[in-house]
């Protein structure tokens, strides 16, 4: 079917809703390098104006991925509320923004749209709004989930501290993650991304995280993230573990050339609820990125914002404690520089909130990238602004291993202070015995890890 307008005294025509949709999407480098991206922006609001009037219904009945091909779709779609549904399937998608956006809609009606929703018109509604809709409508929405503590309660940011190592050298890594501990951080997880994907490598640094989450009695999580495979091997084998990490597609094929399927993370968060080291329900962990199926051929010729609208419908099958849009770390390809960068961290974090999972962002760059600390900070401020879980703490910003830049130790800390926001409850009455922060500022022993060695 053809879908037709006339703007500027020119008539724009599109083949099909993923066409539409593709054109709609604000500028995006991994648009172009597929193809899929308008010409001009005259044709991109041209696109905007015939997805406003398409109705939910025809976004639904339209996946970009069919529905025999691949289990993501199925999932979705078997996933959708049917009353919820019929009573919006013939609203337009302008209609759907504006009740989204409307004063009178609250937390909970929104929470009862999601259930209604499938990716495509999450995707959808995310196209028609602007910077300042995106963070207006996500601070509407809180997704809260329990590991060991529950994450994203109202007035709360988290972070995740990353204490990565260039060799995986445990004493190193331990070093790392008590300075980030003294600044604060770590309410969200104690996370590392290993360079050896071993399950004895794995086991050795989970081991060190649960001997120092028990030493100092720290009310966390945590979990290393390795491949979904060697991290169920490791947990066979007795290793720590609160969550299992895996990284995640939008379609079944991209899921396929990450190694898994969606019965490996049933498999994996069956084996944790049974030998896991948290309390739970939620034991699992998910990370994104725009333009993540576009690299392995795995997009079917859809934008990557509708992409990742399918990550984010695929992960809420799973009920996990936490996602994360790693917005900037693919590079320049597909997020060419700050403007797209800051716009894609709002998009995935309203879409994931829609969804109705539990979402984070790892604000980073690239160093090829046109983007610096400066646009990272801005990122944050804005989605902390908009009620985003957690985001990221790292030595002094700078990943020395995966070589890419984030937030530093000490930003979670300003956004707190400045927006008024404090960490997992909790934790932060951790912070206080420890002597790190009163009254929800840091204290004069911040930044110091011998209050947990001893040494000066």
């Amino acid at each position: 079917m053809a879908y037709s307008t006339v703007l500027g005294g020119k008539k724009f025509t599109f083949n099909s809703v993923k066409e539409v949709l593709a054109k709609a999407n604000e500028e995006k480098s991994g648009d172009i390098l597929a193809g899929v991206a308008a010409s001009s922006d005259l044709e991109r609001i041209a696109a905007k104006q015939v997805l406003s009037n398409m109705l939910v219904r025809d976004l639904r009945e339209n996946p970009v991925v069919p529905y025999e091909d691949d289990e993501v779709t199925r999932i979705n779609q078997d996933s959708i509320d049917s009353a919820v549904y019929d009573k919006i399937r013939h609203w337009t998608m302008a209609e759907l923004r504006e009740y989204i956006l409307g004063y009178k809609t609250t937390e909970n009606d929104l929470r009862t749209l999601s259930r209604g929703l499938t990716a495509e018109t999450v995707a959808g509604v995310c196209k028609l709004m602007t910077n300042l809709d995106l963070v207006y409508a996500a601070n509407k929405v809180r997704v809260t989930a329990t590991c060991n503590t529950t994450i994203g309660c109202r007035g709360t940011l988290s972070t995740r501290l990353q204490p990565n190592h260039p060799t995986d050298n445990v004493e190193g890594i331990t070093a790392s993650l008590l300075e980030g501990l003294s600044y604060g951080c770590g309410d969200a997880l104690l996370g590392l991304n290993p360079v050896n994907d071993t399950v004895s490598s794995l086991a050795e640094v989970l081991k060190r995280f649960d001997e120092v989450k028990h030493k100092y009695s720290i009310p966390t999580q945590i979990c290393e993230l390795g491949h979904i495979t060697t991290q169920i091997e490791a947990v066979r084998r007795g290793a720590p573990c609160d969550m299992i990490f895996q990284s995640i597609a939008g379609s079944q094929k991209g899921n396929s050339a990450f190694g898994f399927s969606a019965d490996t993370v049933r498999e994996a968060r069956q084996l944790l609820r049974e030998r896991g080291t948290a309390k739970g329900p939620n034991v699992l962990y998910f990370e994104t990125g725009q333009g993540s199926e576009l690299s392995s051929d795995a997009h079917y010729g859809a934008d990557q914002v509708t992409m990742e609208a399918r990550c984010y419908a695929f992960a809420r099958e799973f009920e996990p404690f936490m996602v994360n849009t790693v917005v900037g770390f693919i590079g320049p390809e597909y997020l060419y520089d700050s403007k797209q960068v800051i716009r894609a961290g709002l998009e995935d974090h309203f879409m994931g909130k829609l969804s109705g999972i539990p979402m984070g962002c790892d604000c980073c760059y690239t160093n090829h990238m046109m983007a610096d600390q400066n646009d990272i900070e801005n990122l944050s401020m804005l989605l902390a602004s908009a009620g985003v879980n957690y985001i990221l703490g790292v030595p002094a910003g700078d990943d020395i291993m995966l070589n890419y830049q984030t937030n530093a130790y000490h930003d979670s800390a300003a956004i707190r202070e400045v927006l008024g926001l404090r960490p997992i409850k909790e934790f932060e009455l951790w912070l206080e015995k420890m002597g790190i922060m009163e009254n929800g500022r840091l204290t004069d022993r911040a930044g110091d890890p011998t209050i947990f060695t001893g040494r000066r």
